[in-house]
């Protein structure tokens, strides 16, 4: 326990020093452009595959197990809304990018700190908290636009599925998504989508920063960042929906 207070003591320190002592702007300006296009654009192409295959296989369960003719088509649309709204596209690919965006910024930042570039830059008067994380928190700003692809290409992959499998019409679907929406429903998954970013962005570079040992520790860092930012995406989730949907 004593060890699990320390490393969350350490964790908020370094978040302290990450907004002191900012890098100089055309460099930091880089930087985030840097991370934006590694961290950001660089996910779109697995978030959409992932978004569009998942959604039409929610749509095409949900369409299985309400077959029964009391039951009306539009409760497909329904559902697949629902789903990919409040869970899936938020929480679902947040811990798909743990792993891709998570591992990424541990072994780069992990990569340095066995190379010694980070004892160099601080050397150098830099402050490397600023210099590496920073711009990193910034980028993932832009995590509730990859989560908006994500909803829109679920709810799309839902819809082909069900009009091509035949098991809801156009008009039935479209029914289903607009039936009792709830703007408010946006409003939370949003909110909950830009916790999950920031801690996408600082749990693993508190990982990366802080790791020991060679290459090899490396491998053993981006293991334990995937792990602990998913449980923190989970237990942030279980929070945030206890606070704003109850």
């Amino acid at each position: 326990m004593l060890t699990l207070l320390e490393h969350i003591g350490r964790y908020f320190l370094m978040l302290q020093k990450t907004f002191g002592k900012f890098t100089k702007g055309k460099i930091l300006q880089k930087l985030i452009f840097q991370e934006v296009d590694d961290l950001i654009l660089r996910s779109l192409g697995i978030v959409s595959f992932i978004s569009f295959f998942v959604g039409g296989v929610v749509a095409i369960q949900t369409a299985i197990n309400t077959d029964n003719p009391l039951i009306p088509q539009y409760l497909v649309g329904f559902a697949t809304r629902q789903s990919i709204i409040l869970e899936f596209a938020p929480t679902f690919i947040s811990v798909i990018m743990a792993g891709k965006v998570g591992s990424f910024i541990t072994s780069s930042i992990g990569t340095m700190r066995v190379t010694e570039q980070i004892d160099a830059l601080e050397v150098m008067g830099v402050n490397t908290y600023n210099y590496l994380i920073f711009p990193k928190i910034i980028a993932m700003t832009l995590y509730p636009f990859i989560i908006m692809i994500s909803m829109t290409l679920g709810v799309f992959g839902g819809y082909i599925a069900c009009i091509t499998g035949g098991f809801a019409s156009h008009a039935a679907f479209i029914e289903g998504l607009q039936l009792d929406f709830i703007p408010y429903h946006l409003t939370y998954a949003f909110i909950k989508t830009f916790l999950f970013a920031m801690l996408l962005a600082t749990i693993p570079s508190y990982h990366g920063y802080f790791m020991k040992g060679g290459a090899l520790g490396v491998g053993k860092a981006s293991t334990t960042s995937f792990v602990w930012t998913s449980v923190a995406i989970i237990v942030m989730n279980s929070v945030v929906t206890n606070i704003l949907l109850t």
